[in-house]
């Protein structure tokens, strides 16, 4: 186990962060998870009320949205996070 972990950081090092950049990502993680929340909030009180009208090709729309905006949402976050680590 220990000569495969070596032989794979000599093949992809790993980066070291300043505290500054853990800081930073820490941030940006607090931030992203604060935003798909309340998307996650608003989404599901729109497919509870859909559900309840009987409206289930809305709800099926509304659990297709949330699942897009959850992975936008994450992207965005990675994308942010490996700028700071220098990674662009």
């Amino acid at each position: 186990y220990e000569l495969a972990m070596e032989r794979l950081e000599k093949q992809s090092p790993s980066a070291k962060l300043t505290d500054k950049q853990r800081a930073e990502i820490a941030e940006i993680d607090k931030v992203f998870r604060a935003k798909i929340a309340e998307k996650e909030l608003f989404l599901k009180d729109e497919i509870t009320k859909a559900e309840a009208a009987r409206k289930f090709n809305e709800v099926l729309e509304l659990e297709q949205q949330l699942v897009r905006e959850i992975r936008r949402l994450n992207d965005d976050c990675e994308e942010k996070k490996n700028k700071v680590r220098g990674k662009k």
